[in-house]
């Protein structure tokens, strides 16, 4: 059995390797929807937010972290730092269930998601009233970890596949070497 120490460092690679997926994703357009198994038929698209961080480890032990923010702020240096050998170690997403919009960022380290923006509530409801709003939001709150458990059951799935290095990773690098 592999001491947690042991297994987080040969292992820490995962979530930046699928955050990277999920960028690949988002810019060919992949349909997000028909990679969840959620029980009701809901349209999920995802887009870039406002930041994205990569990081490329050098020869030696340093690394090399590019940190790109804004609204209108361009990936063309993001897209540089993957032709580099950089991965995704963190990402801010919009996600829109049906008409619902969330805002977040999940880290590729330790998957936290943080600055979880659910859509809005009706805060204007009776005191009597506030249990439905603490379980509206809570609602929202699954509904959002659903998703993201969902895609990456989908990307262990694919990259577990005797056909990865053929197919998924070569689309990738495809998609890379595009830029």
């Amino acid at each position: 059995m592999l001491d947690i120490a042991t297994a987080y460092n040969k292992y820490k690679f995962v979530g930046n390797d699928f955050l990277t997926w999920i960028w690949f994703l988002i810019e060919t357009n992949q349909n997000i929807s028909s990679f969840l198994n959620i029980k009701d038929k809901d349209i999920v698209t995802l887009e870039v937010g406002n930041s994205i961080v990569l990081e490329n480890k050098l020869g030696d032990k340093s690394k090399e972290k590019i940190t790109i923010k804004g609204d209108q702020a361009g990936l063309e240096e993001g897209t540089t730092a993957l032709k580099k050998g950089a991965f995704v170690t963190q990402i801010n997403l919009v996600c829109k269930i049906n008409e619902d919009e969330y805002k977040f960022t999940i880290k590729g380290e330790s998957f936290n998601i943080t600055g979880l923006k659910t859509p809005k509530t009706d805060l204007s409801k009776k005191e009597d009233e506030i249990e439905g709003l603490v379980l509206e939001k809570a609602f929202f709150c699954f509904k959002i970890f659903e998703v993201i458990d969902n895609l990456f059951l989908k990307y262990l799935e694919q990259r577990t596949a005797d056909d990865w290095k053929h197919k998924g990773l070569q689309d990738i690098k495809d998609w890379i070497g595009s830029f």
